[in-house]
């Protein structure tokens, strides 16, 4: 009885590392179906319109304050932002269902550049395909849902982030990465 339950504990402990890597991929959306566009506020009251980004890929993620895997990619978020920025990739992070109050005291201890979104009554959230908060999406430059994760990553993973660079090469119509002023 203990050899095999010591037989179970070094198998758990091999397979870990897989587990480990396949919770950092993107999973493929076949049907690529599109994006339900929106228009949320920003941070600083601003309108920002996903279609408007179109042209090149986008990575959305939905998230809230509460939710501790969501509070630990943030700072991934943000270098992996610092990382895409410059390549044309856009990131919007929409807060589902908190106010103004809570984001903003969280981005006092979770400083981030990339655009916070409020989608306060949660009908963008109910139109998307969620399966939980953490969920990320990644919009190819057509604005087709290409690639889904459900749950945390480290989102500056090269691994991670090489199909959503990827996708730029589906769309040339964008030959300037994403500044301030378009977030």
């Amino acid at each position: 009885m203990k050899g095999e339950n010591l037989m179970r504990l070094l198998l758990a402990l091999l397979l870990l590392p897989l587990t480990a890597t396949a919770a950092q991929t993107l999973t493929p959306v076949e049907a690529r179906p599109m994006a339900p566009d929106f228009t949320l506020q920003d941070l600083d009251g601003n309108a920002v319109r996903l279609a408007d980004l179109r042209g090149r890929p986008v990575i959305v993620n939905f998230w809230a304050t509460w939710c501790p895997p969501c509070r630990e990619e943030m700072p991934s978020m943000q270098r992996a932002w610092e990382r895409l920025q410059p390549e044309g990739v856009a990131l919007l992070a929409v807060n589902v269902g908190e106010d103004a109050d809570s984001v903003f005291q969280f981005t006092g201890s979770y400083p981030v550049e990339f655009p916070i979104l409020f989608d306060s009554d949660g009908s963008v959230s109910g139109a998307w395909p969620i399966r939980g908060l953490p969920t990320t999406f990644v919009v190819d430059p057509q604005g087709r849902i290409a690639y889904r994760a459900i749950g945390g990553r480290e989102w500056d993973d090269p691994a991670l982030l090489q199909p959503v660079l990827e996708l730029r090469n589906m769309n040339t119509t964008f030959d300037r990465p994403l500044s301030g002023s378009d977030r």
